[in-house]
């Protein structure tokens, strides 16, 4: 291939190649997800990820179409709006020598490939037209192959050992391919030709077509992915096409409808909607945000809690799915090998092969400090949103289990801190949010001792216990309410005690093992002011601290403050910066009355989303100051994208901003000193629904600040403002 370069035993991409070009094209529908290079293509070198995965197991490795065996020229390549469909238009490079005849010039032939998912199938359409003067003759070459590689296997474990790959099964139509795992599935990979190719092997179909001019072919290929021979039923392209087309107008936002005067604001909005829609659709969870692609394609217990935190006030029904499904998985039992604990709420779940076979701890793992606590403090905001007592009553049991975890297991050495220590030799030696192994450390950059109590976790369980009072308050369990209000109480003492630091003007990151703080300027501190555990004149100085210079990159706010001893901008954790800790953070502001600087967040996010490819903010970015000379900011290099919780940080942003609350016990919408950045004049909200009532509400700049006023209302439904 003269894209690639051999030195010795080894295989280099140049650096002019279309494979070193890391922009990828992503499609997910359920637990089927693909990432194309931007011809549409699966390369079997170059970056790792590319492939058609089901279920975690890579179906296809390689999918490549050639013109008389030349790559084609990309003309344009993007994914749609919805982000149900991926269209590429190519067109081929000179064929042949330009004297001769049957030479093809350059531009010659249009080709427009279409691609799109659905239950676990992969649909394309090719349509190439002969915008020439002649009649042409054109081979087309379709080469292909599955290594069947697990997704963590793709992204880096070794295995020593693997399945074997099975005799491929060939029609005049169609090759099925299979992989017979070690965990005694046979995952197989049908691929079906219409019309039928000139000739079929187990790796190339390859057509030959004659086109007079303006005439246009059309050929069609399904990959069907199946574990144990199901035997899916695929549809034709044109039917699958308008099932699917049908389901990108389904609501994932209850219906709520938000526009602004800023068309580029609009859009940002538009793509986080379908970004929430593409990872929600279709999953067998139901109304459960998969974190995002291409590496977490599966459920995460803090990330589905905090995507749904982020769109409770517009689309509680992603809450509800996420509570149900959280209370349905959790542990029973005690289980070092899956750091599982009774009561404890799941961190992960994983359907591949390695999972199957324990290679890797996560095929149901709970090693997350934080899924629980955060699991009971949605619940009561699912309540103080809904008032749906109902759900909440069928899940209360699991809510009482989670506080006896908190008390028990969280909290092992009664301290009145919830803390975490890895049980499983092989699972997360930090079990925060900031789960990289070198992200909770002291000062002088040592890492911090095992049991670890987090900052932000003391925070949680103070909102935990506040939520389930007001829970057992409703449910007729006034004495409990009581108790746990009086435990809440004493949890925001002892943490204001041992985690203020008077130096850093900040609470600090941790307490290690040895009860000693982890004296670290960290974004961290923020999530205090989101769970309001700090007391409003801490909770001041430490606005001022994370709007500094050193965490305040102008981009948004930075996990690790610059000057810290391990900071490092391009870190995971050390220093990058992440949308969904910036939304929590202002909110989080927003509760202490903090608005300008809610705005210098939500503006340095926006201004992210205008230099991001299709305006996807990713999972996190690097921390690098926002400089004069470059108005754009460095993105880290394998963050996912999409992923759920930095889709919904524009929402939780905007209820930020808005200082929006709703109690739906008392049918009633508040809005508490609302602002606007200067890039929106007005905001228009559409459809939101608090019990059987619903309102259209507009919110404008004036004179005076920010008026809201109301536009259409159905049902009994309260709109206030204070300033």
């Amino acid at each position: 291939m003269r894209d690639i370069i051999r030195i010795k035993e080894k295989y280099y991409v140049l650096a002019s190649s279309a494979l070193a070009d890391d922009r990828t094209r992503v499609l997910k529908y359920g637990d089927t997800f693909a990432v194309f290079n931007r011809y549409g293509d699966i390369e079997g070198v170059g970056q790792g990820q590319l492939g058609l995965f089901h279920l975690e197991t890579r179906h296809l490795s390689r999918m490549t179409i050639r013109l008389n065996g030349q790559k084609p020229l990309l003309l344009s390549s993007t994914v749609r709006e919805d982000n149900a469909f991926l269209s590429i238009d190519l067109t081929n490079v000179d064929i042949g020598a330009s004297k001769r005849s049957g030479s093809i010039l350059r531009g010659t032939v249009h080709v427009y490939r279409s691609k799109f998912l659905a239950d676990g199938i992969c649909y394309e359409q090719l349509r190439l037209a002969n915008h020439g003067l002649t009649t042409i003759d054109l081979s087309l070459s379709m080469e292909f192959g599955s290594d069947y590689a697990d997704i963590f296997e793709v992204r880096g474990s070794p295995r020593h050992k693997k399945g074997s790959i099975g005799s491929p099964e060939l029609s005049t139509d169609c090759v099925k391919l299979y992989y017979h795992g070690l965990d005694a599935v046979t995952r197989t990979t049908t691929l079906q030709f219409s019309p039928p190719p000139a000739s079929l092997t187990e790796s190339v179909a390859r057509y030959q077509l004659r086109s007079k001019p303006g005439e246009e072919s059309a050929i069609s290929t399904t990959v069907v992915c199946e574990r144990n021979e199901i035997h899916k039923t695929s549809l034709s392209y044109g039917d699958a096409f308008v099932q699917r087309n049908a389901q990108c107008r389904d609501e994932v936002l209850d219906g709520c409808k938000i526009s602004t005067s800023n068309k580029q604001f609009n859009e940002w909005l538009k793509r986080s909607e379908a970004d929430l829609r593409m990872l929600i659709q279709g999953n067998p969870e139901g109304a459960y945000p998969y974190a995002g692609v291409p590496w977490f394609n599966t459920v995460f217990g803090r990330d589905g809690i905090i995507t749904a935190m982020e769109c409770l006030w517009m689309a509680p029904s992603i809450a509800k799915g996420v509570l149900r499904y959280l209370a349905f998985t959790q542990a029973t039992d005690s289980i070092p090998e899956q750091d599982a604990e009774p009561g404890k709420i799941v961190h992960e779940i994983r359907r591949g092969e390695m999972a199957a076979l324990k290679e890797v701890p996560f095929g149901q793992y709970y090693g997350s400090v934080d899924s629980t606590p955060l699991f009971i403090f949605l619940a009561g905001a699912y309540f103080l949103r809904t008032n749906d007592l109902e759900f909440l009553r069928s899940i209360w049991p699991n809510i009482l289990r989670a506080l006896n975890w908190i008390d028990t297991y969280g909290d092992a050495d009664g301290d009145g801190f919830v803390e975490y220590s890895r049980k499983s030799e092989d699972g997360l030696n930090q079990q925060g949010w900031k789960d990289s192994g070198d992200s909770i450390f002291h000062a002088d950059g040592q890492l911090a001792e095992a049991p670890i109590a987090l900052c932000e976790v003391q925070g949680y369980v103070y909102a935990a216990k506040l939520a389930a009072a007001s829970l057992a308050r409703a449910l007729g369990q006034p004495e409990r309410a009581e108790a746990l209000e009086g435990q809440a109480n004493d949890l925001k003492w002892r943490f204001e005690e041992q985690f203020w630091n008077d130096e850093l003007r900040s609470y600090v990151l941790a307490l290690d093992g040895r009860k000693r703080q982890c004296r670290v300027s960290s974004s961290n501190a923020g999530h205090a002011l989101f769970c309001k555990i700090a007391k409003p004149e801490r909770a001041a100085i430490t606005a001022e601290t994370l709007m500094s210079e050193r965490m305040f990159s102008g981009w948004g706010i930075r996990t690790v403050a610059a000057g810290e001893v391990r900071y490092n901008p391009m870190s995971y954790h050390n220093g990058s910066v992440w949308p969904h800790d910036n939304a929590m953070i202002a909110l989080g502001l927003s509760r202490y009355g903090f608005q300008s600087r809610v705005l210098h967040i939500l503006n340095g996010l926006y201004e992210v989303s205008s230099h991001v490819e299709l305006l996807r903010l990713p999972e996190l970015l690097c921390g690098f100051h926002k400089r004069a000379d470059s108005s754009a900011p460095t993105l880290y290099p394998v963050a996912c994208s999409p992923q759920a919780w930095a889709a919904g940080s524009v929402f939780m942003l905007l209820q930020a901003a808005l200082a929006l609350s709703i109690h739906a016990p008392q049918q009633a919408i508040h809005f508490s000193s609302p602002a606007l950045p200067l890039n929106l004049a007005e905001l228009t909200i559409e459809n939101l629904q608090v019990g059987d009532a619903a309102v259209d509400l507009l919110v404008r700049r004036n004179q005076e600040g920010v008026a809201v006023e109301v536009l259409r209302r159905i049902g009994e439904v309260e709109v206030s403002k204070s300033v």
